[in-house]
């Protein structure tokens, strides 16, 4: 993997402006909130984080006051977007402006960018993919048809023909010093309610959209021949689980059948979250935010990706298994499984086989 190329002026007086509308509940502003720090705490920009759904953002930030509409949360600006047709002073508009996936920003501030000296650096930041065809967008201009501005597409990826990932310049040193030090690790886990017995079991985190086959992994998991726990966020596949547990899923519900435990955990800030994949032997992630932070951890992960009309996302996931682990057969056919795109899955042959090669796979990671 690659870190982002994307390296603007570090002067104090830059300012940025982020807007984004939530989607996918947490993966869009999971984006937007992580790069908006990074850009504050590295490169020392003014940023200001639009956002139209505060309750989601609250989900990660828990600092965050959803009934506030100007605040300023870890020295970034925070404004809750909800007017479209709000005016702008000229003094509003930051020097680079990026809008996440095509948000459609307010006409009346591209209005006011375009009466700017000098003109505001406009971004279009795409979601990220490992297909071919991402590299020849990757910086392609778009003239705006009434204004005198230029947008240009930022397309994250997986080579250096795109914009790469995002990673803080410290992650990997913090990852390292986590996970070599047992206590932080066993002090972690306890804090999400884990007993010493569930902590000495292989452990998995679970983060999927609702239409996942977790129940029919939760069976075959219970017949497994070690014990497993599955950490599973409160509100993440609320109906598979309140099934398991008979009751529900509701922080610190916990029950046992057969080999497998599963739990529910507090849905965690970000900083804790890389904690929480650091410590489990596996981890399930969805969308793209926690997707790339499971590429960070070193460690073999499930991704379940976003589904599109008419499959499309089928594609998007080959391309990812084709460049991330075309060695392993058992990663990629579990992968697709997991995303119904194999016609017929054996789920305990699929598990262990995978399980089987997981030495081998995590050295794919």
């Amino acid at each position: 993997m690659i870190q982002t190329q994307f390296q603007p002026p570090s002067s104090p007086s830059t300012s940025l402006a982020l807007f984004c509308k939530v989607i996918d509940n947490f993966g869009d502003i999971g984006i937007c909130w992580r790069l908006a720090r990074q850009l504050s705490n590295e490169h020392q920009i003014t940023v200001t984080l639009w956002v139209d759904d505060l309750i989601s953002f609250k989900k990660i930030c828990p600092e965050l006051d959803v009934e506030t509409e100007r605040q300023i949360v870890q020295h970034i600006h925070v404004r809750h977007w909800r007017n479209q047709d709000a005016y702008f002073e000229i003094t509003e508009i930051a020097d680079i402006v990026i809008e996440f996936f095509g948000c459609d920003i307010p006409p009346n501030y591209i209005a006011t960018m375009s009466k700017c000296q000098p003109k505001p650096v406009w971004l279009n930041l795409e979601g990220l993919s490992a297909e071919e065809w991402v590299e020849g967008c990757h910086t392609l201009p778009s003239s705006h048809p009434q204004y005198p501005l230029t947008k240009y597409f930022f397309f994250p990826g997986f080579t250096h023909q795109t914009g790469g990932l995002l990673l803080e310049n410290n992650l990997i040193k913090e990852r390292e010093q986590f996970v070599h030090a047992a206590t932080q690790v066993n002090d972690f886990l306890k804090q999400l309610g884990l007993t010493p017995e569930e902590m000495n079991s292989f452990k998995v985190s679970m983060f999927c959209y609702p239409h996942a086959p977790l129940s029919t992994l939760f069976d075959t998991w219970k017949q497994s021949n070690e014990a497993i726990t599955c950490l599973v966020p409160t509100g993440v596949a609320n109906e598979a689980v309140s099934v398991f547990l008979e009751s529900d899923a509701i922080p610190g519900a916990s029950r046992k059948r057969g080999n497998l435990t599963v739990r529910v955990i507090p849905f965690v800030p970000q900083n804790a979250y890389d904690k929480l994949l650091w410590s489990c032997d596996l981890n399930f992630v969805r969308g793209e935010d926690s997707f790339v932070r499971a590429q960070w951890t070193g460690k073999a992960f499930i991704w379940h990706i976003y589904p599109q009309d008419e499959n499309l996302h089928h594609k998007k996931l080959q391309a990812f298994l084709n460049a991330h682990t075309a060695e392993s057969t058992s990663s990629k056919r579990f992968a697709l499984a997991w995303n119904a795109a194999l016609t017929e899955s054996d789920w305990p042959d699929l598990w262990l086989t995978y399980r089987k090669d997981l030495t081998e796979i995590q050295s794919l990671s």
